[in-house]
């Protein structure tokens, strides 16, 4: 196929099976054209580089990690779009929801938010606006002011008089002349009869101090960023995660529901990512500021005099953050029986937000977040508002 087709050059980087030839189908039908088609482990930064792409789709599996790792310099390319999906879930991806995902990724490839389906076009809308305000002038143009000004007129014509036979104020009383003044003249002062007692002595001051303030608790913190994902959430995750920066002092609970469970594998890609460090949430402990946490199932926080901790438990895990130093973003694939408890949390004071409609694949829980009053963003615009929550 010629390059001048206009098709937008894409390399995929999968490992040959099932996964591979579905991505290579909903490329085809998103209107790429792939320039390069390989496993990772069998291709080098410079074959990646010299096939020129301007995208590339990755399928995620534990055996490509340390191969991905060696392709970075190229995938990191200045304006190379890099996409990443779950091998597995590719593999699995058919009917209805294959057709949606080819949406989304057309979607991503062109630059556009179009990801309905033919025949669900929206309607042009024409935004009508008022025209400019009334002048001065064109108020009163009916109320003009010569009116009042021959009313004036009519009703100055004759003047008040004053009565005849009615009597002169008295005059001022003059003020005594210069020459009158004497600077021997004595003035008498009035006098004051002195008390009979002595006022009372000042207190002393000298054994007072000042109380002394509490010291704050510096040792733990109390409040954390909980990000909920699921389905196509992982590169909503990272694109997160990439966007926060180093200054970030809230610690961030990731909760991803991963098929396989293979939670160090995501510990991985988002220390690739991110400019803070990234670890597993263990029982036992302490919730450190400035520092990302890869949640389990089955690991909770629970809230000490001395700060958070982790603990065993799978409750849910909003209602025990403290509102008004907490928040909670809602990315793809997220459960939405979980979306009560995120609104909850905002009418004490926490702060919500979710991933916008373009781009999410599974967006269930962000659209009730949207229809709750939550503020929906693209992954950098939620790591913007909370590095302005708190910087």
């Amino acid at each position: 196929m010629r390059a001048a087709d206009g098709r937008k050059p894409v390399a995929l980087l999968a490992r040959a099976g099932a996964a591979r030839d579905r991505l290579r189908e909903a490329l085809d039908a998103a209107g790429a054209r792939i320039v390069l088609e390989e496993d990772p482990s069998a291709v080098d930064a410079a074959t990646f580089a010299a096939a020129a792409p301007q995208a590339a789709l990755v399928a995620l599996e534990p055996a490509v990690e340390d191969a991905l790792v060696a392709l970075e310099p190229a995938l990191e390319a200045p304006g190379l779009l890099v996409i990443f999906d779950e091998a597995d879930l590719a593999a699995r991806r058919d009917g209805w929801e294959a057709q949606r995902w080819i949406r989304h990724l057309a979607a991503k490839l062109h630059g556009h938010g179009d990801v309905l389906p033919p025949g669900c076009e929206q309607d042009v809308l024409i935004d009508l606006q008022p025209g400019h305000p009334a002048t001065p002038q064109q108020l009163h143009a009916e109320d003009p002011f010569e009116t009042h000004l021959a009313e004036a007129a009519v009703l100055a014509v004759e003047l008040p008089q004053d009565r005849p036979g009615e009597p002169l104020p008295e005059p001022a009383a003059a003020a005594p002349a210069v020459q009158d003044w004497s600077l021997a003249a004595e003035v008498q002062v009035p006098a004051f009869e002195r008390a009979g007692k002595e006022p009372p002595p000042l207190p002393d001051f000298s054994r007072l101090e000042l109380v002394a303030l509490e010291p704050e608790n510096e040792s733990g913190v109390k409040g954390a960023v909980l990000v909920i994902a699921g389905i196509g959430g992982p590169d909503a995750v990272r694109k997160l995660m990439a966007a926060l920066p180093a200054e970030f002092n809230r610690p961030l609970l990731v909760q991803l529901k991963l098929d396989g469970g293979r939670y160090d594998n995501l510990v991985k890609q988002l220390a690739r990512v991110s400019a803070l460090p990234v670890t597993m949430a263990m029982p036992g402990d302490a919730v450190a500021a400035a520092t990302v946490y890869v949640l389990p199932e089955g690991v909770g926080i629970e809230m000490k005099d001395e700060g958070m901790a982790f603990v065993d438990g799978a409750g849910e895990l909003v209602a025990s953050l403290p509102p008004a130093e907490s928040a909670v973003v809602v990315l793809s694939g997220a459960d939405p029986a979980r979306v009560d408890a995120v609104l909850a949390l905002a009418t004490r004071g926490g702060h919500i937000a979710g991933q916008s409609l373009e781009g999410c694949y599974d967006a269930t829980a962000v659209k009730l977040m949207a229809a709750g009053g939550a503020e929906l963003g693209t992954p950098a615009q939620l790591a913007e508002q909370l590095a302005l929550r708190w910087p």
